[in-house]
């Protein structure tokens, strides 16, 4: 086997009297990508920070490159490539000043750095854009600038905290790309991430959750260790399958797929009970099996929101209606041309790369940013005529929660029923009704920061909902949140479409798409694909409903100009 690089026993990290990290036990030896899993608050940024001389340990050992991180951090420093969440790019400087100034502090001179820096310009697909300034690029863009950076000392160490997170399909692909050649080069890569199909790209993994390791070994492995515990159901009444998964006390989790299937997850030792009409098969393990098992005990399933309770009706009530909406800002056009309707009870996902347009179409819709070309009403009211009309009708939950940390659960859905106008005679019921249909049993009374993500996603989602909405929209609402917390809040999104919802939502998670009505694709501005799942697949003529296949397969046509008008 070859040389370890990271070597670590016992490491751990705490913060007064709060331990954020325990008992890390890991080797990653030279060549290795090596994965560390979790949502966000598991620990992963503290150890990579930990691994790369930045943080001291408050317990353990660690050794990086042959050097110990507390007695020799310089040593560590100067011979990794640390790329943190953040990035560490300058926003007045273009991409070329960028990467020069990346040379300078690492002291790559000569004909190194004449040659090293255009070459990975283009290895990046950065070459074009050398000229622009940082703060004008895309989110992907920047990630990749910032690898590039990191890549001009050549270390034999890449260390990444969550480098692909926030980017779209396509941007991520590009990234892997660079990181396969470094790969190939010779380089040991960690990275962080809370994307569950990237730990499947790694030689082994570390799973973690609340700062304490899951398990630990190559993705293979862990997959087999629970093969037989993973099942597919279908059949014509997928609610009846749902509603008796619900009540079987061996499944620990239950997610639909493409409106077609269902996919179970059960405990160890137990079996499926019998449901009449369903057809059950045995199916290949993923990694977010794998976390979900491991993260056993599971959290309490709530009993309300196990899934769709019917379609849409066949004949449409539309909650948003766009015809032509286009903006520009200068003479960049964001929005262009955008023609789109979402029913009651619907749920629309919004996807497309970093930059196609998706925020500036909802900033239109939430009646925040008027369009200079076309017309929309939402909730029945003009968002350029009426936005106020408009902001009252309708709940949104941003990426990063809008939550006051300091205020407990109540306070906060206190402060937002009150913004919203929620009649003062009517604030305990509302709150009463919005803290049961997000499950916040768990929040407790204690202050909004000292809770966990998945609670602290649930309350967001009750502070979006405790005026009764008609339209609500989630901009990537589960960014960052373990598989278990993620299906359970879309059985929690499932449940308020049901109740008459109209619902848009952002998501850079491609297998979360399959659980939308209609799928919009969007990509510079404008709407090159609209329609269920199941039609765009046929109109690309793929064999199996994939959203990652059909996302960039549009892309691809429409860049080859062979798209169509949507």
């Amino acid at each position: 086997m070859a040389e370890a690089v990271v070597e670590a026993r016992g490491l751990g990290r705490r913060y007064g009297a709060r331990s954020v990290l325990e008992n890390i036990d890991l080797d990653v030896h030279a060549g290795q990508v090596f994965g560390v899993v979790g949502p966000d608050g598991a620990g992963k940024s503290t150890l990579l920070q930990m691994l790369a001389a930045i943080l001291r340990p408050s317990a353990g050992t660690c050794q990086v490159l042959g050097r110990d991180v507390r007695r020799d951090p310089a040593a560590v420093q100067a011979r990794v490539g640390y790329m943190s969440q953040g990035f560490s790019l300058y926003d007045r400087l273009t991409v070329a000043e960028n990467l020069a100034f990346a040379a300078d502090i690492r002291d790559v001179t000569g004909p190194d750095r004449a040659v090293r820096g255009p070459e990975l310009l283009r290895m990046a697909g950065l070459d074009r854009f050398q000229h622009r300034r940082e703060g004008q690029l895309s989110g992907g863009m920047r990630k990749k600038l910032a690898l590039c950076a990191n890549l001009m000392h050549q270390p034999p160490l890449l260390i990444l905290d969550e480098p692909s997170l926030g980017v779209d399909p396509l941007s991520r692909r590009e990234l892997w790309r660079i990181l396969d050649r470094a790969r190939t080069e010779g380089r040991t890569i960690v990275f962080a991430t809370s994307y569950m199909d990237e730990a499947d790209a790694c030689d082994r993994v570390l799973l973690l959750r609340d700062g304490k390791p899951l398990a630990l070994g190559a993705p293979q492995e862990l997959r087999r260790d629970v093969a037989g515990q993973v099942y597919r159901l279908a059949g014509p009444a997928l609610d009846r399958i749902e509603a008796a998964l619900e009540k079987d006390a061996g499944v620990i989790s239950f997610q639909r797929r493409a409106g077609r299937e269902v996919r179970a997850q059960v405990r160890d030792g137990s079996r499926l009970a019998p449901i009449e009409g369903a057809v059950v098969e045995a199916a290949v393990p993923t990694m977010e099996d794998v976390f979900t098992f491991a993260s056993a005990p599971p959290p309490a399933r709530p009993g309300a929101a196990s899934g769709r309770a019917a379609p849409p009706p066949p004949v449409r009530n539309d909650v948003i209606v766009s015809r032509g909406v286009s903006v520009r800002f200068g003479a960049f056009k964001a929005v262009d041309k955008v023609t789109i309707a979402v029913a009651e009870g619907e749920i629309l996902g919004l996807l497309g790369p970093n930059g196609a347009g998706k925020t500036t179409l909802i900033r239109i819709l939430c009646g925040l940013l008027s369009p200079g070309e076309g017309t929309a009403e939402v909730a029945g009211f003009d968002v350029a005529r009426q936005s106020e009309a408009v902001r009252a009708r309708i709940g949104y939950m941003s990426q990063r929660f809008s939550l006051y940390p300091d205020l407990s659960a109540r306070e906060n859905l206190t402060f937002f029923a009150r913004a919203y106008g929620v009649p003062r005679s009517e604030l305990h019921g509302r709150i009463a009704w919005a803290s049961a249909r997000a499950s916040l049993e768990d929040a407790g009374e204690g202050a909004v920061r000292d809770l966990s993500g998945a609670t602290r996603q649930r309350l967001a989602l009750a502070c979006a909902i405790v005026h009764r909405p008609r339209v609500l929209f989630l901009d990537e609402p589960t960014s960052g949140v373990d598989p278990l917390s993620r299906f359970r809040f879309w059985r929690l999104i499932a449940a308020l479409a049901a109740d008459g919802v109209g619902i848009v939502v952002t998501t850079h998670y491609m297998e979360e798409a399959a659980f939308c009505d209609r799928l919009g694709l969007m990509m510079d501005g404008r709407l090159i694909a609209l329609g269920p799942l199941t039609r765009l697949t046929d109109e690309l003529g793929l064999v199996t409903p994939d959203v990652e296949a059909v996302f960039l397969g549009f892309i691809e046509r429409e860049r080859t100009g062979q798209g169509r008008a949507a």
